[in-house]
């Protein structure tokens, strides 16, 4: 049997087992509320700063066994960029080898530096890009797409930067609504924009009702001030302003001096079932994709976040 072969039947092997797992034939069925998924940031981090290995068809069949609804991709992890959005095969073949495991792609995500950048011409450019990855998002069948506005402030103050970051995040979100998808960004204490009142300020300044936040408890807890209580944070911004969470424990730090410490559900200080009652409460019924970003072992990041939500609707 010739190599390509063999690795044909392999992988047909492995689709075929996902499938019966998703079915129903180990997990436990998802929360009914909330559609759950694991997100490839957290494998892609790993791969990079402890230098661990995690095939993808690996990713794939585990996602799968464990009853995830989905994925959220990351644009370089685990090969290359994502396909423009005209390259109708890349697309397929993408969305093809999801779709061989039961799993949906809930979301992409994309850098937001060019939307509040003193250049004109550099903030048309980002509205471009913007534009092709809604289309990809939207083959791809996601619900979402996710912008993450870090970068330098350059030659302006933060108020400068956050009113052209809303007329940028305006047109994001009218473009992805054309589409059926939830524009969505996040804030975290490495970037420019990193206290609550920059959070305000963004969704005052973007005034469109298809923008909204992703609410990741690391970050959250960090701009309520390391208390462990982020969910007062998300009461204070409103429920109903975010398009879907990235879930993840914290200590209240920031790791290795970067962003905020993820850990695993349990293993930090964030009172988990009040953020999850929160969520439920405010009428929150999105997606929750658990956030493994440079957790030691993603894996179990997601074993223990699935179980602390099927937990909060028991």
């Amino acid at each position: 049997m010739n190599t390509s072969r063999r690795h044909f039947l392999h992988s047909l092997a492995l689709t075929t087992t996902a499938l019966a797992s998703h079915a129903g034939g180990g997990a436990e069925p998802p929360a009914p509320g909330w559609k759950t998924a694991v997100g490839l940031n957290g494998f892609q981090s790993g791969s990079r700063k402890y230098k661990k290995n995690y095939p993808i068809w690996e990713v794939a069949q585990f996602s799968a066994r464990e009853g995830f609804d989905g994925v959220e991709l990351v644009w370089d992890w685990p090969m290359g960029t994502y396909p423009n959005a005209d390259e109708t095969e890349r697309v397929r073949a993408l969305k093809r080898f999801w779709d061989g495991y039961g799993l949906r792609i809930f979301s992409i995500q994309l850098g937001a530096d060019g939307a509040f950048h003193t250049s004109v011409e550099t903030r048309k450019r980002w509205l471009e890009t913007l534009s092709d990855r809604i289309k990809l998002a939207r083959h791809l069948g996601c619900d979402c797409i996710g912008m993450w506005p870090y970068g330098a402030l350059g030659q302006q103050t933060v108020d400068e930067a956050i009113e052209k970051l809303g007329q940028s995040f305006h047109q994001a979100a009218k473009m992805a609504a054309d589409y059926g998808i939830v524009a969505a960004f996040e804030i975290e204490p490495p970037f420019a924009f990193n206290q609550e009142e920059h959070y305000r300020k963004i969704l005052a300044a973007a005034d469109h009702p298809n923008l909204k936040g992703i609410y990741d408890p690391s970050h959250f807890d960090l701009m309520n001030g390391s208390t462990g209580r982020p969910h007062e944070l998300l009461q204070r911004i409103g429920v109903e302003n975010i398009g879907y969470v990235q879930f993840t424990d914290a200590d209240g730090t920031l790791r290795d001096g970067g962003t905020s410490k993820h850990l695993a559900a349990g293993d930090g200080h964030i009172d988990i079932p009040a953020s999850l009652s929160a969520l439920r409460a405010g009428g929150f019924r999105g997606w929750i994709m658990i956030d493994g970003w440079e957790v030691p072992d993603p894996y179990d990041a997601c074993v223990k976040g699935m179980r602390a939500i099927r937990k909060a609707w028991k």
